[in-house]
């Protein structure tokens, strides 16, 4: 089955002058997150490359070469809090402005068994919300203070589940201790928070603050499934070849969240998810995507829950 639609950054957004500008795309060594960063540079914006393994992000960059802007590069885990730490005050000693921070690094470990970070955290949780959740915080007044800036998450149409089982947070447990655990619902999870997070942060800092939105990119031909064990590698690469036409390329992918980055636009829409067409989608009527769309899960709607997961999400990152 073909997908029915790829919806494009507006030609007039590709040509904006990004000259000046600072971005920062954690995971931009590969998939979406390079292909973000490689548009940014095209534009003429210096781009910190936050990356888990610069080695990787170097070799990466060398297809820069040429462009008009720039970029370095950063080493960060963001399932490691002190790392993030680091990062940050690496960032805030280096950087005089912030014009976005894009938090795209993730993934998904599949399996039956709770991995934890460093800091006790469900890995899955760490890696897609609890590491970026601390970035962002203690990069909040940098951004705040640069006139014009953006804030994206990288959620998942996984995050919107089905009629009939919809993923929320567990604010009894955001650490998986309690719960059986099935890696696949913990990836869910974690997406539904970060887009209550983009509501909430939106809600907090108002117009004064950076402009925030969670994205759904579409379903990348990245490394997507990388997490898991050899079997559930194998079988992703088996799958490959009969998805294609079903998949998107990381270009396409890119798509949404350069139009939250460029799009004067997308700035009517204040922590506002912005959706990639999907044939994932369970909810027929969402598989077109919108920018923006109402994402069809209301545990992802819920501000009450949101703002207590801020909260909660405080205490554990030390905040």
């Amino acid at each position: 089955m073909a997908r029915r639609l790829i919806r494009r950054v507006a030609a007039e957004d590709l040509r904006k002058d990004l000259s000046g500008k600072t971005y920062i795309v954690t995971g931009s060594n590969s998939g979406v997150g390079l292909e973000t960063t490689r548009q940014l540079i095209t534009q003429g914006a210096h781009v910190v490359m936050a990356v888990r393994r610069p080695e990787a992000a170097q070799e990466a960059a060398t297809g820069f070469e040429g462009l008009r802007g720039s970029y370095s590069i950063e080493n960060v885990d963001v399932s490691d809090l002190a790392s993030v730490r680091d990062f940050t005050e690496r960032i805030r000693a280096q950087h005089p402005r912030l014009d976005g921070l894009v938090c795209n690094a993730g993934g998904v470990m599949f399996g039956s068994e709770a991995k934890y970070s460093k800091d006790g955290l469900e890995m899955t949780m760490a890696v897609n919300f609890f590491g970026h959740f601390l970035m962002t915080e203690l990069l909040l007044d940098l951004l705040t203070k640069t006139k014009g800036s953006r804030w994206l998450i990288v959620s998942s149409v996984v995050h919107a589940g089905s009629p009939k089982n919809r993923p929320q947070v567990h604010l009894e447990d955001l650490a998986h201790k309690e719960r059986s655990y099935n890696g696949f619902s913990a990836y869910a999870d974690a997406k539904v928070a970060g887009v209550l997070y983009a509501q909430e942060l939106a809600e907090r800092v108002g117009a004064k603050g950076p402009f925030t939105a969670s994205v759904h990119p579409g379903w990348a031909r990245s490394n997507f499934g990388s997490g898991g064990n050899a079997m559930i590698r194998a079988a992703m690469a088996l799958m490959r070849p009969f998805t294609r036409t079903m998949s998107d390329s990381n270009e396409d992918s890119a798509q949404t969240s350069l139009h939250v980055l460029l799009s004067d636009e997308a700035l009517q829409y204040p922590g506002a998810y912005f959706s990639q067409s999907s044939v994932l989608y369970r909810d027929p009527g969402y598989r077109n995507g919108g920018w923006p769309t109402e994402t069809p899960n209301p545990h992802a709607r819920d501000m009450d829950v949101a703002r207590e997961l801020v909260r909660c999400s405080r205490d554990i990152v030390g905040l």
